[in-house]
C-alpha cells in the first residue's frame, strides 16, 4: 500500500507534538506506520504485543492509539477494553486495526470503546487524515483554558490528570483543585484562607490542611516539587516562569 506525500501537520493544529502508539505484531506494517507517521510531524511508540501496547500506554499517556485485533499474549478488543477501564487512558483515541470485515467485528470493537475501525489492507493516507480528524475534534470539543501547563507540569481540566515532563502524577481531588489554582497565576502568592477560598470552596478546613496538601503536592510532584515555592508569612505560589534561577 503505497502511499503518496502526506502533508505535515500544520502549527495550529498543534501546540504540542501528538504522540501515537501503534500495538501492531505485524512488523512490517508498524514499520512503514511508524515512519509515515514521522513524517507527517508525530511522535511515535511501537509495541509488538498487547501487554508492551498496554504498559507503554500507562508508562506514557499516547496521544491516539493504532490498536491491532489479532495481537499476541493479550489482543486488542482486552487491551481496548482495559485502556477504557483506566481512569487516565479512557478517552484516548483508538483507532483498530483487522483483517477481518464482518460487520459483527466493527460493532464489538466499537461497543468497548474504539473511536474508529479501520480494515485490512487500507491506505496509509487515509488513516493519516483520521487519526488527524480525530485529533482536531478532541481538540475542538475542550474549552479554552482546560489544559493549564508550565515549566513541565501540564493540568488537564477536562480528564483531570496531571503530567510532569511526561510521566502522569495522582492527585486527590483537593490536591487538583489547589494545584489549579497556583499554576493559572504562575508568580502569584496565596495566602491560605485564599487556597481555601478559590480550591476548596465551601469545604470547612483548617489552613494548616493546606500546608498538609502543599506537602503532598509536591511530593507527588516530584522533581518539580520545587515549583511550589513557599512565601514566608504569606503562603504559597508557583514559580514565575520568568523567574530566572
Amino acid at each position: 500500500m503505497p502511499p503518496g506525500p502526506i502533508p505535515p501537520l500544520t502549527r495550529r493544529e498543534w501546540s504540542a507534538v501528538p504522540e501515537v502508539l501503534i500495538i501492531e505484531d505485524d512488523r512490517d506494517l508498524s514499520d512503514i506506520l511508524a515512519y509515515n507517521l514521522k513524517q507527517a510531524g508525530y511522535e511515535v511508540r511501537v509495541a509488538c504485543d498487547g501487554r508492551d501496547g498496554l504498559h507503554q500506554a500507562r508508562c506514557r499517556r499516547p496521544d491516539v492509539v493504532i490498536l491491532d485485533v489479532m495481537l499476541p499474549v493479550i489482543d486488542g478488543l482486552e487491551v481496548c477494553r482495559r485502556l477504557r477501564a483506566d481512569p487516565a487512558q479512557r478517552d484516548v483515541p483508538v483507532v483498530m486495526l483487522t483483517a477481518r470485515s464482518e460487520e459483527r467485528d466493527h460493532v464489538a470493537g466499537l461497543a468497548i470503546g474504539a473511536d474508529d475501525y479501520v480494515t485490512k489492507p487500507f491506505s496509509v493516507r487515509i488513516l493519516l487524515e483520521r487519526i488527524r480528524a480525530l485529533l482536531r475534534r478532541r481538540r475542538e470539543s475542550a474549552e479554552p483554558g482546560d489544559v493549564l501547563q508550565s515549566q513541565g507540569v501540564v493540568l488537564d481540566r477536562c480528564r483531570h490528570t496531571v503530567t510532569v515532563n511526561g510521566t502522569f502524577v495522582e492527585l486527590t481531588r483537593s490536591e487538583f483543585a489547589l494545584l489549579e489554582v497556583l499554576i493559572r497565576q504562575p508568580g502569584r502568592a496565596f495566602t491560605r484562607g485564599e487556597l481555601i477560598d478559590s480550591g476548596l470552596g465551601d469545604v470547612l478546613v483548617l489552613e494548616r490542611t493546606i500546608d498538609v496538601h502543599i506537602r503532598a503536592i509536591r511530593r507527588k510532584l516530584g522533581p518539580a516539587a520545587a515549583l511550589i515555592e513557599t512565601v514566608r508569612g504569606v503562603g504559597y505560589r508557583f514559580r514565575d516562569p520568568r523567574r530566572s534561577g
